[in-house]
């Protein structure tokens, strides 16, 4: 009878080392530049608070990054309020990005991801957008331009001297992330 509690129990303790995932990735260092385009002048918003984790299991990883929609700084505190304003920051205070990828993806120098991006309130897709990849020791470092506009998140053009923005909202990412 000993034995089979010893077994039991070595069983029990086990567990969760058995269901572990086979690796996990923090996201050390980011980022996100938004760009605005308006026929009277150009404007970028850039955030450096993204938060980050990879989970890996059976040769796939989940991504999910999240970043504070007030967090990005175009250096006119007026446009970032207004900003925040216009994208209902109040009420969907995160923009969170997740994907999925096949775990060897970080041998590649690019990688084509499909991504989901809630922001606003709203969830768009976007299907095998191009990231660079460069890997030293456990740290990957992954370049690329999310290829966001304005009426994918149902979001109404701000105007200035009643013209509106361009649709168009890229999203440059600049991301380092740790392999643990």
């Amino acid at each position: 009878m000993p034995r089979i509690v010893a077994v039991a129990l070595l069983l029990f303790l086990t567990r969760p080392l058995l269901a572990a995932p086979d690796s996990q990735w923090v996201l050390q260092q980011s980022t996100l530049t938004y760009h605005v385009s308006h026929p009277l002048h150009q404007s970028e918003g850039t955030s450096h608070a993204a938060r980050g984790k990879g989970t890996c299991s059976a040769g796939q990883c989940d991504f999910l990054i999240a970043v504070p929609v007030k967090s990005f700084d175009s250096g006119d505190s007026n446009r970032d309020l207004h900003m925040v304003q216009v994208v209902r920051g109040a009420q969907f205070p995160m923009v969170t990005v997740r994907t999925r990828l096949p775990e060897d993806a970080a041998a590649s120098a690019t990688i084509h991801a499909d991504l989901e991006v809630e922001f606003a309130g709203q969830t768009s897709q976007y299907k095998q957008v191009p990231f660079q990849l460069v890997t030293r020791g456990n740290e990957t470092r992954i370049t690329g331009t999310i290829p966001a506009t304005l009426a994918d998140f149902k979001i109404d053009p701000p105007s200035l001297l009643a013209i509106p923005v361009k649709n168009e909202i890229p999203v440059r990412m600049e991301l380092t992330w740790r392999k643990e």
